[in-house]
C-alpha cells in the first residue's frame, strides 16, 4: 500500500468511472427494451388500420410503400436506443438532462401512433391534426435530444441525426394526410 500524505485521495481515472460491462449490457437492453416496446405498442395502432381506413386513405404522393416503414423504424429505435446508452455511458453533467430528453422524445413517439392510426376511425380529420402536432413537438424534442447527447458523446448526437430527417418526412405524410382526409 503506497502512502498518502496528508489523506488526499487519488482522482479517480475515467476507466473507473465506466460501469461494469454486465452492468453496461443490461443498461442497453434497458434502452432497447424500452424502444422495442414503445415500437410494439405502436404495432397495435397500426395492425388494424394499415389494412382498415389507411388503406384507402389519400395518401402524399411521395408516400413510400408500407413494407418500408417496418425496417427504417426497425433501425431508428435501435439507434435511438444505443445513443441513450452511449450517453448514460459518460456520466457527463449534461446526462441527466439528455436522457430525460430521450425520455420525452419516447413518449411523444408513443403517443403519435395511436393517435394518428387509432383515433382516426373514432374522430376522423382532427386526429390527424392532433398527430400532426404531436409530430412537430417530437421533431422538437428529438432536435433538442441531439443538441443535448451530441456534446457528451458525437456518435449519440450523430446516431439520432437518422431519426430527425425520417421524422420530417413523416411530418410531410402526416401534413398531407390531416389536409387530405
Amino acid at each position: 500500500m503506497q502512502p498518502n500524505p496528508g489523506g488526499v485521495k487519488p482522482a479517480r481515472t475515467k476507466d473507473a468511472e465506466r460501469p461494469g460491462t454486465g452492468r453496461q449490457v443490461l443498461v442497453l437492453a434497458g434502452f432497447l427494451a424500452a424502444s422495442f416496446l414503445v415500437a410494439g405498442l405502436g404495432s397495435l395502432a397500426t395492425f388494424n388500420s394499415v389494412n382498415g381506413w389507411y388503406a384507402t386513405a389519400d395518401k402524399a404522393p411521395w408516400s413510400p410503400p408500407n413494407w418500408i416503414f417496418g425496417p427504417v423504424w426497425t433501425f431508428l429505435y435501435t439507434a435511438m436506443a444505443v445513443s441513450a446508452w452511449l450517453v448514460w455511458r459518460k456520466h457527463a453533467p449534461g446526462t441527466p438532462r439528455a436522457l430525460k430528453v430521450y425520455g420525452i422524445q419516447l413518449a411523444l413517439n408513443l403517443a403519435w401512433t395511436p393517435v394518428f392510426f387509432g383515433l382516426y376511425p373514432a374522430i376522423g380529420g382532427a386526429a390527424l391534426w392532433l398527430a400532426l402536432a404531436i409530430i412537430v413537438a417530437l421533431i422538437a424534442a428529438v432536435a433538442v435530444a441531439v443538441l443535448s447527447s451530441g456534446p457528451i458523446s458525437r456518435t449519440a448526437g450523430l446516431l439520432l441525426l437518422p431519426y430527425v430527417s425520417w421524422l420530417v418526412f413523416a411530418g410531410t405524410l402526416n401534413w398531407w394526410a390531416a389536409l387530405n382526409n
